[in-house]
């Protein structure tokens, strides 16, 4: 049959009644997250530009759903140009649909698992064309047992081991290399993650060595792939064949495959010595060199705020503070969150406290129990509140001795918010906070100490930390968000370690010269 809009509006219909028969907690352990028709259509597209127009094409898709891609095959190409079509479906839900939709087609669908499945002989008989959104189950929905099977099967075939934390989506994509034709083209519409987490290790060497990478591309954050899902999306392009010498890849941002935002060229000795690979995405100029080597982690010592594991229970209004009538030797002010913070300069009063519309203080007491009941009765009256509600058992809690003492965490003349959007009314992820105050922060900042011979620096010239605040303040965006990772809907996240990766270039300009050797 030919592929009308009906037949793909009857296809989409069947989708969203199959999903709507599924409970999003059933999807998500199976990982089941279909593929939208207009990038289904997109990726197919571009794969018709990387085709020689006279190929015969044998297609795989080894986590079929419905038919999505197949779909968009059949449109794609004239039938005369697809000589086969090979599908698995692991869940009958889905597949025995999928078999009744596509029925009058060549179409051989399995209802299977294709981890278990056994590979064509030869390799005239394996796809030419894999194209597969592979189910994305975290790691954590793996048994030992079947993680040990994925790991030395990958193993096996693709000649990586993966990381007992790579989810099945790394799994996948190496084992169907076992099913692909040599010199056969891959698009895998997968989780962009892979390409800064530790666990992605594996599949970027897979990509350098094994196979010849052509093309990244890396949607926007912003621009979310899947309605259900809080992953940002990439689609990785391939051919099975090895790398040729001073080989080069594509990598793109933003809009669609066939009309991208921004593109680069990064050679493959570029890649394998950068851990993170978003920030190729993120780039339209070249790649960081190392002309300026200083970074902020050579300036600062940078550390997550203090987690307290109850805030409701250690973090107090003044009008809390007095109704329970806490004494104060035990009471630090600490900053409210970045939602609730509407300065990004806060001055201190004569007492260090900073001079903010909400005011909040944090309960710390490193005496111990007897102590606290003899000579501190009320703040003991409060702690054995926190006993009845439960606090003390919490996790972070039942790991301190006492209890209720906290992290040492000072306060830090500098502080940057720990995660945020761009599509904020102030349109930048990330927030760099001047403290003058003696107030210290919980985990949903950064905290900056100035290493030994900044901090020298600042003590005798005052006057620089502003400066050294504005500097930081000038640290554009994207750097920030290449060093950081991205989770679906443009949420942007920094690790203390990811922060410390920026360049300090900024702050050079107006430091004494003989203090940067030292620093």
């Amino acid at each position: 049959m030919n592929v009308t809009a009906k037949t793909e509006l009857t296809r989409m219909l069947r989708q969203s009644q199959l999903d709507g028969a599924r409970t999003q907690a059933q999807r998500n352990k199976l990982g089941q997250f279909a593929t939208p028709p207009v990038l289904a259509a997109d990726i197919l597209k571009y794969a018709s530009m990387l085709l020689p127009s006279d190929i015969k094409i044998r297609f795989l898709d080894p986590a079929f759903g419905t038919g999505s891609f197949y779909s968009a095959l059949l449109q794609q190409f004239p039938r005369s140009q697809i000589v086969k079509a090979v599908g698995y479906e692991i869940d009958p839900h889905y597949g025995n649909e999928a078999i009744k939709l596509w029925s009058d087609t060549s179409l051989h669908l399995n209802i299977a698992d294709f981890t278990q499945a056994i590979p064509p002989d030869s390799d005239e008989a394996k796809a030419n064309l894999v194209i597969c959104n592979p189910p994305y189950v975290r790691h954590h929905h793996l048994n030992r047992v079947e993680k040990l099977r994925l790991q030395q099967l990958a193993q096996q075939i693709a000649g990586v081991k993966l990381s007992q934390l790579a989810s099945l989506y790394c799994h996948f994509l190496c084992i169907a290399d076992a099913s692909m034709a040599v010199g056969g083209l891959a698009g895998w519409l997968i989780p962009s993650g892979f390409m800064d987490v530790n666990y992605g290790q594996q599949i970027k060497d897979y990509l350098l060595n094994r196979v010849t990478l052509l093309r990244i591309h890396c949607f926007d954050a912003a621009d979310a792939q899947f309605e259900d899902a809080l992953c940002t999306s990439a689609v990785v392009w391939f051919k099975k064949t090895l790398p040729p010498a001073n080989h080069a890849v594509e990598f793109t941002y933003g809009g669609s495959l066939t009309a991208s935002k921004m593109s680069l060229i990064v050679s493959v000795e570029s890649l394998r010595s950068t851990a993170k690979w978003t920030k190729f995405g993120l780039m339209s100029g070249s790649v960081n060199s190392q002309e300026q080597p200083l970074k902020l982690k050579d300036l600062f010592t940078i550390k997550r705020g203090l987690a307290t594991g109850a805030n409701n229970f250690f973090v107090l209004t003044p009008e809390q503070v007095s109704a329970y009538q806490l004494p104060f030797e035990f009471l630090k002010p600490v900053l409210p969150s970045p939602r609730l913070l509407s300065v990004d300069e806060i001055e201190a009063d004569d007492l260090g406290n900073p001079i903010l519309d909400r005011r909040l203080f944090l309960l710390s007491c490193d005496l111990p129990p007897d102590e606290v009941k003899g000579k501190y009765p009320l703040l003991w009256e409060y702690l054995e509140m926190g006993v009845r509600q439960g606090i003390s058992d919490r996790y972070l809690c039942k790991h301190r001795s006492p209890w209720y003492s906290q992290e040492k965490r000072p306060p830090s003349p500098f502080l940057c918010t720990y995660m945020g959007r761009q599509d904020t009314g102030r349109g930048k992820p990330f927030r760099f906070i001047l403290n003058h105050s003696m107030a210290t922060a919980t985990n949903v900042y950064l905290m900056l100490y100035p290493k030994p011979a900044l901090a020298k620096v600042l003590l005798n010239k005052p006057e620089l930390l502003k400066k050294v605040w504005q500097a930081l303040d000038r640290i554009s965006d994207e750097a920030l968000m290449g060093e950081g990772r991205v989770y679906g809907g443009g949420l942007h996240k920094l690790e203390p370690r990811e922060l410390g990766n920026a360049l300090a270039v900024n702050i050079l300009e107006f430091l004494p010269k003989r203090s940067v050797p030292e620093l």
